[in-house]
């Protein structure tokens, strides 16, 4: 009687452990754990390499590693790869310094901003749009389409969020499949 009962509560603190973990959804294959700021998740990421040496060169690794909390739109590697031939490259010269941190910072918005909170924002707006500032001071809006969140520019173009609801330390990142391109 004592051993199984012992053994009906390791099974379940062993259920209730992995149901806490299993909680946070993986980015590329990679854990993403909570405890973790979002620079020390993001380079974890196989899918965001672009992104984190990006962010490096922009000098905002200290940025997105502070207190937030911070939402960030973060585009995978082949939403950089979509780009024209070059602008990545370009971004990354020490001389455009200040046009790439204006390009990442149109990706963060300020607050932790769930897919939940997200969704009933757009659906609650009069247009089916959700409207927003980044970090950058650049628009944002959101909008549900199938049951897809989509992420808009000022220039009209959408990121689709693939994965929502990454949690943080300091905030919360939605992996998109495009960059978002402040104007």
């Amino acid at each position: 009687m004592i051993i199984k009962k012992l053994a009906a509560t390791s099974v379940t603190a062993i259920a209730l452990a992995g149901a806490a973990f299993a909680m946070n959804p993986t980015v590329g294959g990679a854990p993403m754990l909570e405890q973790r700021n979002i620079i020390e998740n993001a380079v974890n990421s196989p899918i965001h390499t672009t992104l984190v040496a990006a962010v490096q060169a922009a000098d905002l690794v200290d940025t997105l590693q502070g207190e937030g909390p911070f939402t960030v739109f973060a585009p995978v590697n082949d939403a950089f790869a979509a780009l024209p031939p070059g602008t990545v490259e370009t971004l990354l010269k020490p001389e455009n310094k200040a046009l790439l941190q204006k390009v990442l910072t149109a990706h963060v918005v300020a607050g932790d901003w769930s897919a939940a909170d997200i969704i009933a924002a757009a659906k609650a707006s009069s247009d089916g749009f959700y409207h927003f500032n980044a970090v950058s001071g650049d628009a944002l809006s959101a909008k549900v389409v199938g049951g897809n969140v989509y992420i808009f520019d000022e220039s009209g173009n959408a990121g689709m969020v693939t994965v929502a609801d990454v949690d943080q330390s300091n905030g919360v990142i939605h992996v998109v499949n495009a960059v978002l391109v402040p104007k």
